[in-house]
């Protein structure tokens, strides 16, 4: 397999992640515009790969983000340190008081629950992180002094502001000088694109920053959205999905991005919003391969299902070192992810091996 990978031993950190990381607020059973209640957690879809790969699967993580300093930020913080994150490379940005310059990111989320899908709503602008551009990181620190063995980010932080995507590109060229493996997530996000361009912007800044990709992650709406591959045969409500058609699509992605060691997508047949068709299709170095299929999974909530399966796959690929387990192993943590509440993985390794090998529900005393 191409996919070479630095030692541990000449690294700090397995995983590095960039990316924003927002305050979530869940009601819950409840809808947001009628709760007097919620739980708080924190997420960001590249920061979830990253304590993915640390909670459940016991590497080595970093992530890179900006914060406004104040209560919010450090409680953010507070939960960055609960998942075994390291918060060392954090930039902290002076608080004015009531956030005129800058501020953190808030997100409003409502699980779903049958015809009613998950609902979320944002309040992120002028954030710390959507502030970040070039210059603001020491990479050169990172990957040439601390070491990173593998280096995420994705398509939610290229979409925050005009500055990001520099950020991103800076990160990725001394990523790429000093040897370390590169993973993209293009996470597509309509409404973080629809002011600064919509789509065309998307499908701009993502096919810039997709030949420094090694490994590029995404479901059916991601490579149509930003990268313009359209997926055949996929109805607009996504409830229905022929393997044949995306394994058709990724074969023409990998053939116009050579540098494209791996790609990985989630399966996602939406019946309802708690119960979903689920499993994941990759190809790495030639060949295809399929997850088994979780018919009719039943969820608790879906956000951070995707993050949960990228991070799997990559535990697959950096440590296992085998496609096929990759694959199961990104499917089988994303399933589990899907249980509990919260953007990011409750579940343990040893939850996920026994998925993988089939095991069932069946109460554990």
């Amino acid at each position: 397999m191409s996919i070479k990978k630095k030692s541990d031993k000449e690294c700090k950190y397995d995983i590095l992640s960039l990316g924003e990381i927002m305050l979530r607020f869940d009601p819950g059973e409840g809808r947001i515009h009628t709760t007097r209640n919620f739980s708080v957690w924190e997420g960001g879809g590249e920061y979830n790969v990253a304590r993915g790969l640390c909670r459940c699967f016991g590497l080595r993580a970093g992530v890179v983000t900006a914060f406004a300093d104040n209560p919010v930020g450090r409680l953010v913080e507070d939960f960055i340190l609960q998942g075994g994150v390291d918060v060392s490379l954090i930039k902290w940005v002076p608080y004015d008081g009531i956030g005129r310059t800058v501020r953190n990111g808030l997100n409003f989320t409502e699980r779903g629950f049958g015809i009613r899908g998950a609902l979320g709503c944002s309040d992120r602008g002028h954030t710390a992180a959507s502030q970040l551009k070039k210059g603001d990181i020491d990479w050169e620190k990172i990957f040439g002094e601390l070491g990173v063995r593998w280096f995420h980010t994705g398509g939610i932080f290229a979409a925050l502001s005009e500055s990001t995507p520099g950020v991103i590109f800076e990160a990725m060229a001394a990523a790429k000088k000093h040897g370390t493996k590169i993973s993209y997530d293009l996470n597509y996000r309509p409404s973080l694109w629809k002011a600064i361009g919509g789509q065309q912007k998307a499908q701009q800044v993502n096919k810039e920053i997709a030949p420094f990709v090694d490994v590029m992650i995404g479901n059916e709406e991601d490579f149509t959205a930003c990268l313009g591959f359209e997926v055949e045969g996929v109805d607009k409500n996504l409830s229905k999905l022929d393997v044949s058609s995306f394994k058709h699509m990724i074969e023409k992605v990998v053939q116009a991005y050579p540098n494209f060691k791996a790609t990985a997508t989630t399966l996602r047949g939406v019946k309802t919003a708690t119960v979903n068709d689920w499993g994941a299709v990759c190809w790495v170095d030639g060949d295809f391969y399929q997850s088994r299929p979780y018919p009719a999974l039943e969820i608790l909530d879906r956000v951070g299902g995707g993050d949960s399966f990228a991070s799997g796959f990559i535990y697959g690929m950096m440590v296992l070192g085998d496609p096929q387990q990759a694959v199961e192993y990104g499917a089988a943590h994303g399933a589990l992810a899907m249980t509990t509440p919260g953007d990011t993985t409750m579940a343990r390794l040893a939850e996920v091996e026994k998925i993988v090998q089939g095991g069932s529900a069946r109460v554990v005393r």
